[in-house]
């Protein structure tokens, strides 16, 4: 019988944000595979607990992660845990799920923990539809196309970022998106916690002249949708009907889904695109 990989949240900041089902599982397992030895050991010994420890991180999540999933096929129990919070978010505990479940392995998530959630719930801003992208990526093909994505998100977004970044990633999120609300939340659950709510122009001006400081969760606003709907009508504005109902035919789609579709975009009604189609103003 293959063994159980369990994704263990651990504390993000309080010690005793942990939960009793985590510290059961860290205690009768075979293995923790911990993103760093040290940390997860500072974690383990607070709570007297001893287990073998192995590393498990970024650098060595694919080969390591293979090594993992021989063992669990052996019959060894094994407890994944990240440095904070849950496995599986912005770190390389979804590599090893993966590849468990790619070999028929039961994995299960013991709760607990997630930056994300803490930061969001008490930013006070809109929770009903939120996106996480995490840190944003070093490749700049890549970055571009999620600031991209995110200058006409309607959702709260939320980004992780490191202290050295901060000042540079805030002047990207204020290029793509223009000046949105934003909460910046540090330090969480810890003494010192910080949830500063402002601007992206306003988190600018304020980091010339303090220094980041802690790991960072940013909350910010999604865009207002009415934005969006005004800016797709200008797009459109510059096209004849024609020419728009042209451009979604070519796609294969039939006449009249066409020129629903055209009306939406304009913001107008069905009749009034074929009104002007018939009358021939389409052409002008």
């Amino acid at each position: 019988m293959a063994g159980t990989c369990y994704l263990c949240a651990t504390p993000i900041g309080n010690l005793d944000d942990i939960t009793l089902r985590v510290l059961e599982t860290l205690k009768t397992c075979d293995l923790v595979a911990a993103e760093d030895t040290r940390n997860t050991l500072k974690l383990l010994n607070h709570y007297g607990i001893r287990k073998p420890l192995t590393s498990y991180h970024e650098h060595n999540k694919y080969e390591k992660a293979d090594e993992l999933v021989s063992q669990l096929l052996a019959g060894k129990n094994i407890a994944c845990v990240t440095d904070a919070g849950t496995p599986g978010i912005s770190d390389p505990g979804e590599v090893l799920a993966k590849k468990c479940i790619e070999s028929g392995i039961r994995v299960t998530s013991l709760p607990g923990a997630c930056a994300l959630i803490v930061a969001l719930t008490m930013s006070g801003m809109s929770a009903r539809r939120f996106c996480f992208e995490g840190f944003l990526p070093p490749d700049k093909k890549e970055r571009q196309k999620v600031l991209s994505v995110f200058r006409t998100e309607e959702r709260t977004t939320i980004f992780y970022e490191a202290p050295h970044h901060l000042k540079a990633t805030l002047k990207e999120l204020c290029d793509a998106a223009g000046d949105r609300k934003i909460t910046l939340c540090r330090e969480l659950t810890k003494r010192f916690e910080e949830a500063m709510p402002t601007t992206l122009s306003g988190a600018i001006a304020y980091y010339e002249t303090n220094e980041p400081r802690g790991e960072y969760v940013l909350v910010i606003e999604g865009r207002d949708p009415e934005e969006n709907r005004q800016e797709k009508i200008d797009a459109f504005s510059s096209m004849t009907i024609e020419e728009h109902m042209k451009r979604y035919e070519d796609q294969g789609i039939d006449r009249k889904s066409a020129m629903k579709l055209v009306a939406k975009d304009r913001g107008v009604s069905k009749r009034e695109i074929y009104q002007a189609l018939l009358s021939g103003e389409g052409e002008k």
